[in-house]
């Protein structure tokens, strides 16, 4: 038998309540160039917040541990030796780490009041 009522082509989800939600467009860009934009926007976002300390705590244990992971695999040292080095690397890395973020932070913080004077001016 044909079918007589068209078919939903979003998805409605009901709650217990009884109402229904229904999942508009979720600002998926239309074309490359708002693509590109949005991407940019999102990857600025990110990038305006200061520096902290457990971001760099947290990039020296990942990178420390694929140094021990790598020292004890490839490298055949004994585990205890690895991860003294592996715990002398998180001394290392987390200053390092978070002297180069806050670095880039001021960076990019001084090119943006560059900009706005820039565009306050002109």
């Amino acid at each position: 038998m044909a079918q007589t009522k068209r078919k939903r082509r979003r998805k409605h989800r009901g709650t217990q309540g009884g109402s229904i939600d229904r999942r508009g467009r979720t600002a998926r860009p239309r074309n490359r160039e708002q693509a590109r934009a949005q991407a940019r926007r999102q990857v600025s976002d990110r990038r305006d917040f200061r520096p902290t300390w457990r971001s760099s705590i947290n990039r020296a244990l990942i990178a420390a541990g694929i140094f021990v992971a790598l020292l004890i695999l490839l490298f055949g040292q004994e585990p205890l030796p690895a991860l003294g080095l592996g715990v002398f690397m998180m001394a290392f890395y987390v200053p390092m780490g978070y002297g180069i973020d806050l670095f880039l932070y001021n960076r990019r913080q001084a090119a943006k009041r560059k900009a706005k004077e820039a565009r306050k001016a002109g």
